[in-house]
């Protein structure tokens, strides 16, 4: 038994469970599956998940059997923790090598991981006899997320139109994803360290801005932490209208989030644009969506309606977490963050003594908050100097260039973020 097994082992006896889990992912998928099982299944008693003890329970008494490694690593991707999922059904698709349905939750474990690259690798394994629905479907999808975008157009070519109708919207997704691709020079001019591209590629929308700090550190143009600003808030939009301008659309209102710091932004973009701006309603026809964090939106029904746009229809969000995705894909985000506090939030500050604490949020009414992203100057911070230039005349090139497919078809969610890397917390 390794280290880190017998680490995960003694916090679980300590009742930490967290603690257990972080230590586990640092394993990697060398591991005795009949160790790893009993920990496992203690695990699991601890947390009070019961059908993953019994099913790591079974693995601990046939760890050879395909049926055991399967159920155990369902289990595991069933209750979020898919990196411990991916040795047992990796050793499932060994023993069962023609089995349809263990390859395909192999291949869900690691897009669970953002392992594209490996999906791939297992998916291309099974050669001609691979199935096309899904298993091809899903070895295009990883491959456009590893970034192989000559892989994904071979398999896409090879694969027909779903005949269940429930698989449709994932072809046309991927079409979509394709062609989009094609749009930026037949995808040559894109790489691993082009947030924009690829962010269009995948979402069908536009980021207008990239992180000035820790770009060859490991951020590539995405945030990690942000304590936002009226300035950034003010270039988020001012960058917004240079993408307006550049795609030629003219909306006619803007329509209101019910979220505080949605209303407060949407104010203060109607006012910048010169538009009417109201709730938004039914009629979403020529509207400028504004949203500050799709993912503070609770309304489920609303998001929803907001995956298929109305004819005119631009979705707006400021802060878009790249992490965990919000449930539609705004047709424009000015940046990408894992955690975003708003100008008007509770906030660090560093206090007199040299210690950190929180500063209170900011209630004044929606409208003063909204004038002070008005009156910002919409500055870009110089940052560390690493990121590359972005000025607003390349902006506008990149949404000339795209702004045939910008923005078209329905504002799908990607959980994935894609070939780009970027460091994370947690």
């Amino acid at each position: 038994m390794n280290d880190a097994l017998n680490e995960a082992g003694e916090l679980v006896e300590a009742g930490d469970a967290a603690a257990a889990v972080r230590r586990l992912r640092s394993m990697g998928d060398e591991v005795a599956l009949d160790d790893l099982a009993p920990v496992v299944e203690r695990l699991a008693r601890l947390a009070g998940l019961d059908d993953l003890a019994r099913a790591s329970a079974r693995l601990a008494a046939a760890p050879d059997r395909p049926q055991t490694l399967y159920d155990f690593g369902y289990a595991c991707v069933e209750h979020d923790l898919p990196f411990l999922a991916v040795p047992a059904l990796t050793e499932a698709v060994r023993r069962a090598p023609e089995a349809d349905a263990v390859l395909a939750e192999l291949v869900v474990a690691l897009e669970e991981e953002q392992r594209h690259a490996d999906a791939v690798t297992a998916l291309e394994r099974r050669g001609d006899s691979l199935p096309a629905w899904p298993h091809r479907y899903l070895l295009v999808y990883n491959a456009l997320m590893a970034g192989d975008l000559a892989r994904a157009g071979r398999h896409l070519d090879r694969l027909p139109a779903p005949e269940d109708g429930d698989w449709r919207p994932a072809h046309e997704r991927v079409t979509r994803m394709v062609a989009r691709a094609a749009v930026l020079d037949g995808g040559e001019a894109l790489d691993r360290r082009d947030l924009r591209g690829w962010h269009f590629v995948l979402t069908g929308g536009v980021l207008s801005t990239l992180s000035p700090y820790g770009f060859d550190a490991g951020m590539t143009g995405r945030y990690a932490y942000q304590q936002d600003d009226y300035d950034l808030c003010r270039l988020g939009l001012d960058r917004l209208r240079v993408i307006l301008a550049a795609a030629g659309r003219r909306p006619r209102s803007v329509s209101l989030l019910p979220d505080r710091s949605s209303r407060i932004l949407g104010l203060a973009a109607a006012e910048l644009l010169g538009v009417p701006v109201g709730p938004i309603g039914a009629e979403r026809r020529d509207t400028l969506v504004v949203a500050y964090d799709l993912s503070a939106v609770e309304d489920r029904d609303l998001l929803v309606a907001l995956r298929d746009r109305a004819p005119g229809e631009v979705l707006f969000e400021h802060g878009t977490c790249w992490t965990s995705p919000p449930a539609v894909s705004a047709d424009v985000s000015t940046l990408l963050a894992q955690f975003l506090v708003p100008p008007w939030g509770e906030r660090l500050r560093r206090q007199p003594d040299g210690s950190v604490g929180r500063a209170p949020g900011d209630d004044r009414p929606v409208e003063e908050l909204a004038a002070e992203i008005v009156r910002a100057q919409g500055r870009a911070d110089a940052g560390d100097g690493a990121t590359p230039p972005d000025p607003d005349e390349a902006l506008a090139r990149f949404v000339a260039t795209v702004a045939n497919r910008w923005p078209t078809g329905p504002r799908d969610r990607v959980r994935s973020s894609g070939p780009v890397p970027s460091s994370r917390f947690g």
